[in-house]
């Protein structure tokens, strides 16, 4: 028996369902660029970042062969420099992502958990923690205790912490409600258990599409903080350290400042488009 036909219109409107966006496809690519980049910044920088070539300095891009972005005030190759600082940047990026997430959703579920006066206590917490400027505080933080790079990500880690604790408490309060999370319970399951195998990986894809929408926060955060010249130290490089440098030679050497600004406005924009399209593709509701 033969299968049956379906109607041309439902063909093409299938594959049109199934086709990606461009601007997905476009952020999908930059980012799996900017990844490979900071994994074999070693191997495909063409110099060192910290190497002089004081015969060249100020040398724009195209002048010589040897240096195709250009070069900065003390000769220092754009290109190589460009190429670290999108690895330092993704590194601090990726690790303040990832405590805030961790502090966040873990406080986040002790207080749906115990609810009561630990409930009462992470929520002043949540509230305090938002009232604060954060910039304000990360500017006291760096200047009192230095700024090493691990205090950097640890402080950047901070932000937007209560955004996940908010979120965590709220869904693990709705995954209670639902009933299958006191189902596991009433059968013998620690709590260890009904969290880390049932409540979390079902409330996992609203905390990943938060993660997302956060990351470029973080970006832009560490590009503001090294630009004020309190993030990444010399001889260490970053995104935001390149646009602080570069501002004192905009008229003479913009090129300096302009290949890290244009990275971080196409870093930033495509996780904007990725995290919005994994929320559609993943909040059952906007279905």
């Amino acid at each position: 028996m033969s299968g049956i036909a379906l109607p041309v219109g439902l063909i093409s409107e299938g594959k049109r369902r199934r086709r990606w966006p461009v601007l997905v496809v476009f952020a999908i690519a930059w980012l799996s660029l900017m990844l490979g980049i900071a994994l074999l910044a070693d191997v495909i920088a063409p110099y060192a970042y910290t190497a002089l070539d004081l015969r060249n300095r100020l040398a724009p891009p195209g002048a010589t062969m040897l240096h195709p972005l250009g070069t900065d005030e003390l000769g220092r190759d754009v290109l190589s420099r460009l190429i670290f600082s999108i690895r330092m940047s993704l590194l601090i990026a990726f690790g303040a992502t990832i405590i805030g997430a961790l502090i966040g959703t873990s406080l986040g579920v002790l207080a749906a958990h115990f609810r009561g006066l630990v409930e009462q206590v992470v929520l002043a917490l949540v509230d305090f923690s938002a009232s604060l400027p954060f910039l304000i505080l990360a500017l006291a933080v760096l200047a009192f205790f230095g700024n090493s790079l691990t205090l950097f990500i640890c402080l950047l880690g901070l932000h937007a912490w209560e955004r996940y604790a908010r979120i965590a408490r709220g869904l693990v309060i709705s995954a209670g409600a639902q009933g299958y999370a006191a189902a596991v319970r009433q059968l013998g399951a620690s709590p260890w258990r009904v969290y880390g195998r049932h409540v979390l990986p079902n409330i996992a894809s609203t905390l990943i599409v938060s993660m997302t929408l956060a990351f470029p926060e973080i970006i832009l955060l560490e590009s503001g903080l090294s630009f004020l010249g309190l993030g990444v130290q010399p001889p260490e490089t970053s995104l935001g350290s390149m646009v602080g440098y570069g501002r004192e030679y905009l008229t003479r050497a913009p090129w300096i400042l302009l290949s890290p600004a244009a990275v971080i406005v196409l870093t930033t924009f495509s996780v904007s488009v990725l995290g919005d399209w994994l929320r559609d593709r993943l909040d059952p509701t906007l279905s």
